[in-house]
């Protein structure tokens, strides 16, 4: 839900493109400090995402970065701009992110044979430069040929199959290894769940992928806001185009713990949290108002809201679940809640 030239957004009313409506009168629609920052674009996109298999391995540039991507071969990178993302739960959500506490990733090392075989004849253990030979472990794993990595994902699979021990699961992430490899037989990503943090998310619950941060979604449903972007790099997980030694040389090998890129919201207050993400782009809004009549105050810039529950009168338009509204900026909405609602507002902060 957006104006991004891939797939615009429609105005309901008129058939008309969000685009060429804010284009019209674009600082009146978007509000000042948005023109003189974006132009005439809305810098964000909103999504609403369910996860049935995990999604790709993937990585996002920064602005710069994505600039020389796109200017090197825009068949992949389909524009020149950034795409730090955040998600916020609505339910049980799943997903890998950011590089695992250094203790960790060497007990599985340490535990996996055909892991320490692909990583090669390098030193894990110490603190000093860690994040450097993390680096190059990492590169190795993800530079061998498809064949090799077939191989040692298959004997990985079958032996930890056959172990009924009480720390298999510990040991070897047994279940999400099983599971991934019931769609990705003999990919990498099933090694990647070493290196990466199994994160999970309860209902409200947010995290926030700036550039750089390797990430892949498993499972669940959520509400994603990222600003105006199509760049991935993308490295496993999936039968899209992959870019190894782009996404090797261009990660954050920073080890952290499994809630570091979790994210909460600023401020909560009256019935709506906000979540302000230090990039320019976009702040998210959760918005649970009960039974009863409300204003929902306006904001310095054009936004975009999609009720995920209950049922309410919006300016005398009847509004349930899945509807979408955008709003100019600077612009309130009467809201009469006929049945208690959830709704998520992106807009950008001033």
């Amino acid at each position: 839900m957006g104006t991004h030239p891939k797939s615009p957004a429609v105005l309901s009313s008129t058939g008309e493109r969000l685009s060429d409506h804010i284009s019209a009168n674009p600082e009146s629609e978007l509000g000042k400090h948005v023109t003189e920052k974006f132009g005439s674009n809305l810098p964000f996109l909103l999504k609403i995402l369910s996860v049935n298999q995990a999604l790709s391995i993937q990585a996002h540039p920064n602005k710069k970065h994505a600039e020389e991507l796109h200017a090197k071969d825009p068949a992949h990178y389909p524009d020149a701009n950034h795409k730090p993302e955040m998600c916020i739960a609505l339910t049980e959500f799943t997903g890998l992110c950011g590089f695992r506490p250094q203790n960790e990733t060497l007990g599985f090392v340490n535990s996996i044979p055909e892991l320490k075989e692909l990583i090669g004849d390098i030193d894990l253990s110490s603190e000093e430069g860690y994040s450097d030979n993390l680096k190059k472990a990492f590169t190795n794993l993800m530079q061998h040929s498809k064949d090799t990595i077939i191989e040692k994902a298959n004997s990985l699979v079958d032996r930890v199959t056959a172990d009924t021990s009480a720390d298999a699961e510990a040991k070897y992430l047994k279940t999400l290894l099983l599971k991934l490899n019931v769609k990705y037989s003999g990919d990498i990503g099933l090694f990647n769940i070493y290196f990466l943090n199994h994160v999970n998310l309860k209902p409200g619950e947010a995290m926030f992928l700036r550039a750089n941060l390797p990430h892949a979604y498993l499972s669940g449903d959520c509400v994603e806001c990222m600003a105006c972007s199509d760049n991935v790099v993308r490295a496993g997980l999936t039968p899209k185009f992959m870019d190894v030694p782009t996404l090797c040389s261009m990660l954050d090998y920073t080890p952290k713990s499994a809630n570091a890129n979790k994210f909460t919201a600023e401020s909560d207050e009256n019935g709506i949290k906000t979540f302000n993400p230090d990039v320019p782009d976009f702040s998210l809004q959760q918005i649970s108002y009960p039974t009863g009549s409300y204003v929902l105050p306006p904001v310095e810039s054009a936004s975009i809201t999609i009720l995920v529950s209950g049922k309410a009168k919006i300016n005398n338009q009847h509004c349930e679940a899945g509807l979408v509204f955008y709003q100019s900026s600077n612009n309130s909405l009467e809201m009469n809640i006929e049945e208690d609602i959830v709704a998520y507002r992106a807009f950008v902060q001033a």
